[in-house]
């Protein structure tokens, strides 16, 4: 007696895709997991992001408007005067709120990535089914990589769309500052990327997620501080000298716009500098003109860095950060394959 039990006459025969038709693309196996898994995290990040993006569009239209209205830039940016006042203020604060998102991405991204499977014991459940423990490392680094670099890429894309028309303007933000030059290009990227694989180290091996929180807001914080001190250093210094002397009003060197000076000293007739409060103990202007005198004053030596260097500064520490990133990356692989239990 045969056991297969045939379909009924009114079973609907099994159908083949129409030709023409294409699937939606959509993630499956591991990767579905951890988008699951993530995924109040990822969405965060992104409807986040997309909120940002839209009240940024709002500004640059609002900003724009008003320049045009006042007749920008025929006329000039110093006649706005403070009337372009509030527009400089947005800039400043959104800059520093984008300067924030390392650090936050850092401590609730990265640290609870896999300190929290760790913790829980999820990492030694998944790992003990078909799924290598490489693998699973690389699909969890890959896909929350992934949507790191996409969210800060739009914002620093969008802020310096903003700023764009008004970059030189040095009154509205210097472009030195992290408000600027860490929100912009390709630093906030490689800032982001550097402090959520840290914090995913620090989470490997601390295995707890609260601690490893705590210990990336450390990290994230120190990093910046970091940055902030040598993110000078990344650029060619140019120094200028003049001799026409010290106290006309048209002495001082010709600077291009938005050019970030490092250093003044004065320039002796035998070429040594002097530091440009020498003769000023006196308020007698023909005492301190015979102190100039007197010390063999000719001129300034200026030293600063112009802006057209900033996006070759950028990359250059972007790279720096990108190669750390890669060098603790593949330290996590090795060293941590054997902690993901």
């Amino acid at each position: 007696m045969s056991t297969v039990t045939n379909l009924p006459d009114s079973a609907p025969a099994p159908t083949s895709p129409t030709p023409g038709t294409t699937r939606r693309p959509h993630l499956s196996g591991l990767p579905w997991l951890v988008w699951r898994q993530h995924r109040t995290t990822y969405w965060t990040l992104l409807g986040a992001t997309a909120l940002t993006l839209a009240w940024i569009v709002y500004q640059r239209t609002r900003m724009t408007d008003f320049l045009a209205s006042r007749g920008w830039p025929e006329t000039g940016f110093d006649s706005l005067g403070q009337s372009f006042q509030p527009y400089g203020e947005a800039f400043q604060s959104v800059g520093m709120g984008l300067g924030l998102i390392p650090v936050l991405l850092g401590v609730f991204v990265g640290a609870p990535l896999l300190a929290g499977d760790l913790e829980h014991g999820t990492a030694k459940l998944v790992t003990s089914q078909s799924v290598s423990r490489t693998r699973w490392l690389a699909v969890k680094l890959g896909i929350t990589g992934a949507v790191v670099v996409a969210t800060t890429t739009a914002l620093s894309v969008a802020f310096g769309w903003w700023w764009n028309p008004v970059k030189d303007q040095v009154t509205v933000m210097d472009w030195t500052s992290g408000s600027a030059f860490d929100t912009t290009g390709p630093v906030p990227v490689a800032l982001a990327l550097f402090t959520v694989v840290g914090g995913v180290a620090i989470g490997v091996v601390l295995r707890r997620t609260l601690a490893a929180m705590v210990i990336t807001f450390g990290f994230a914080t120190a990093v910046q501080l970091v940055w902030a001190y040598l993110r000078l250093s990344l650029g060619d210094v140019i120094t200028v000298t003049t001799r026409q002397g010290v106290l006309a009003e048209d002495s001082f060197p010709d600077l291009p716009d938005a050019a970030y000076v490092l250093d003044e000293s004065y320039l002796t007739g035998g070429g040594d500098l002097l530091g440009w409060s020498t003769c000023t103990d006196t308020a007698d202007e023909q005492a301190r003109e015979a102190c100039l005198r007197e010390a063999d004053v000719v001129g300034w030596s200026v030293d600063y860095l112009p802006m057209s260097q900033m996006t070759g500064m950028q990359w250059l520490g972007a790279g720096i950060l990108l190669a750390l990133t890669a060098v603790l990356t593949v330290a996590l692989f090795v060293w941590g394959r054997r902690r993901l239990v």
